[in-house]
């Protein structure tokens, strides 16, 4: 009896050792990103699809999705982003849009405007862009509420408000300058923009000035998705063909798809959201280096450079595999994970 009580006291003791890692492992894989979205939604539909992987990834916990922001003047950009957030159930998310002179006004180049379509049949609370809060001061709200070098920065439009961020000067919300702000408060910038090893982009060209600023100016690191990465990544025909009914994301898809794209739609948008949550190992390489724009039509250029404070993405995960994952994810529904 005493070799049984001993033998018992024994595996309690490895069960409660052996369950405690397991606990503090699972906790720490669940801590979630602070993200900011920055969009130009409206140009190109890929947007939509990004904010779909957002919001799922938001739903499994990976994700605290701290503010959704328009880099795009025009009008029907932030009633969409309304929809999304309302109907993945996050209504309350801030918004805010471009108040500085210049920048970009561009919406949907296809016959068909989804980006009306979407305001005109789903609910959102803003009736225009320009009703939206100054981008800027949103930025500085949320991130002075956030804890030291926490805050992950997606841009999936021009870089507009990361300039006009850069320029801001203290206010109610913190008296650091947007500068000394970001440095303190910004983790990380995670970008769609560029074409790499040289070239010529859109989110760069069309806010040159704002691109040259932010490249030269920007105290954190920065990992650029190029235009390469997404655009062999295509998505969006399983959803289409799904039969998933009343969801502004499938209706954005097949409002464009009508009009071409049989094979699928390029996700350039999508892989920088999902790098920017779930990290770019193991579905990219990496290179360091120096990204800069080297004249007034906005090309681009990569220097490599091993204490350059930038990231490039390069392909790693099959395109195809990549196109799957994101796919999964786009077809995510409110209230299921």
């Amino acid at each position: 009896m005493k070799h049984l009580f001993l033998l018992i006291c024994v595996l309690s003791l490895l069960v409660s050792c052996n369950s405690t890692p397991k606990k503090t492992v699972q906790e720490t894989a669940m801590q979630p990103v602070s993200l900011i979205l920055d969009t130009d939604l409206g140009p190109d539909y890929d947007d939509v699809g990004a904010m779909a992987v957002m919001h799922a990834l938001a739903d499994s916990g990976y994700v605290d999705i701290l503010a959704t922001l328009s880099s795009n003047h025009d009008e029907s950009v932030v009633p969409c982003i309304e929809v999304l957030n309302t109907y993945f159930n996050r209504p309350s998310i801030p918004v805010g849009a471009p108040k500085s002179e210049g920048g970009v006004t561009m919406t949907s180049g296809h016959k068909i405007k989804w980006t009306e379509a979407l305001p005109d049949k789903y609910p959102h609370k803003t009736k225009k862009t320009s009703d939206a809060p100054d981008a800027v001061q949103v930025y500085r709200k949320v991130l002075s509420a956030q804890p030291d070098k926490s805050v992950v920065i997606c841009t999936i439009g021009f870089f507009t408000n990361l300039k006009d961020l850069l320029h801001s000067e203290g206010d109610e919300y913190s008296p650091l300058s947007g500068k000394e702000l970001v440095a303190k408060k910004v983790k990380q910038v995670v970008a769609m923009a560029g074409f790499f090893p040289k070239g010529r982009e859109f989110n760069v060209f069309c806010d040159t000035p704002a691109s040259k600023t932010v490249a030269e100016q920007w105290p954190t690191e920065i990992v650029f998705s190029g235009f390469e990465i997404g655009n062999v990544v295509l998505t969006g025909k399983k959803l289409v063909a799904s039969d998933i009914t009343d969801s502004p994301v499938k209706d954005a898809y097949a409002l464009c798809f009508a009009e071409g794209d049989p094979d699928g739609r390029m996700s350039w948008d999508l892989t920088a959201v999902w790098v920017a949550i779930k990290g770019y190992d193991p579905y990219y390489n990496v290179e360091r280096g120096i990204f800069k724009v080297i004249d007034e039509e906005g090309t681009n250029t990569w220097i490599p450079d091993e204490n350059g404070k930038d990231l490039r993405l390069i392909e790693k995960m099959p395109a195809g595999q990549m196109a799957a994952l994101l796919e999964n994810y786009m077809m995510h529904q409110p209230g299921s994970k």
